[in-house]
């Protein structure tokens, strides 16, 4: 039985996850070994996958296989197999990485991460106790949270210009279906005015023009990032209105660059702390893939209108 015809599926009714970790993948040339965190519904098949890829966070530990857990607690509990990756950018691998080539952002790795586990499922699904057999290896999507949005931006389409090479990049993974961007970065160019724009050059070289692949940008209307630009929130909505259609964006209101916290549970470092918010965004990001593998399904438009009108909604919805 699909996990879309059983109570796995259903908002509001999550059935226990079985999390494992780590997940040990080697991959040639890459410096440390590739940390994967699986978390699955313990029952359903034919599960999608959604990969998830972490920010570069301030906090020592979120930065890694060991953060978001509100996303992937809830989407496993929906449906879903969220593989997280520990990308080498992360924290946890700051010391034994520095100064490593790429480093301390290494964009084109992180993507490439994600291409490696894709590569991979069935290595991950063999792995992992009572998981064998259960994947849609055709149904995959990304996530990604801030640095991690660039990183999913990519693998859906977005290029950028090597700012070493001047090399024109191409990441894009084809078996990737659909992405959510989370309080994504924006536009490069002359607009990234702030005191951090030179520490990231690739953040000017971004063409979301190229990035077609079905996505739901998720941006918070009060994520202000001036230490990236003085564009104030509508930054992080870039990369709905540059790219082309099909886009969904989801404005979150008086949310900040955590989006209410869904970096971690009780994460000091969230400015806007907020679990109803954390628990909506979690529904509707769960309901628009649901609805993106299986078009049929309403549980996107029925999602999406029970946060978004009425007394107290959550955001507001734009299409294109």
């Amino acid at each position: 039985m699909s996990a879309y015809t059983d109570t796995a599926a259903v908002p509001g009714a999550p059935v226990p996850v079985l999390s494992y970790s780590p997940v040990v993948l080697s991959v040639p040339g890459r410096p440390v070994d590739l940390h994967v965190r699986v978390s699955a519904p313990a029952t359903g098949t034919e599960l999608p996958v959604i990969l998830l890829s972490h920010g570069h966070g301030g906090s020592n530990h979120l930065s890694s296989l060991h953060g978001y857990a509100p996303l992937a607690d809830f989407w496993a509990a929906h449906g879903f197999v969220v593989l997280q990756p520990t990308h080498l950018s992360s924290r946890t691998l700051s010391d034994a990485l520095a100064g490593a080539p790429g480093g301390p952002f290494f964009w084109r790795s992180r993507a490439e991460d994600m291409t490696h586990i894709l590569d991979r499922l069935d290595v991950i699904e063999a792995a992992v106790p009572q998981l064998a057999g259960r994947i849609d290896h055709g149904k995959a999507a990304v996530a990604g949270h801030s640095l991690g949005g660039f990183t999913a931006g990519l693998l859906l389409g977005a290029r950028v210009t090597d700012p070493d090479s001047g090399e024109e990049v191409d990441l894009a993974e084809p078996r990737i279906k659909a992405g959510v961007l989370l309080a994504a970065p924006g536009r490069g160019g002359d607009v990234l005015n702030g005191p951090m724009a030179k520490a990231i050059p690739f953040f000017k070289v971004i063409d979301f023009s190229t990035m077609t692949t079905p996505t739901l940008v998720v941006a918070g209307d009060k994520d202000d990032s001036r230490h990236f630009t003085d564009m104030g929130p509508d930054w992080h909505m870039d990369p709905y209105t540059l790219a082309p259609g099909p886009k969904t964006l989801l404005t979150l209101f008086d949310a900040e660059h955590g989006l209410g916290g869904i970096a971690g549970y009780d994460v000091a470092e969230t400015t806007d702390e907020n679990p109803e918010r954390v628990a909506a965004v979690g529904r509707l990001t769960a309901a628009y893939l649901r609805t993106r593998f299986h078009p049929g399904d309403d549980a996107w438009p029925t999602t999406r209108d029970a946060l978004t009108t009425g007394a107290k909604p959550w955001g507001r919805v734009a299409s294109k």
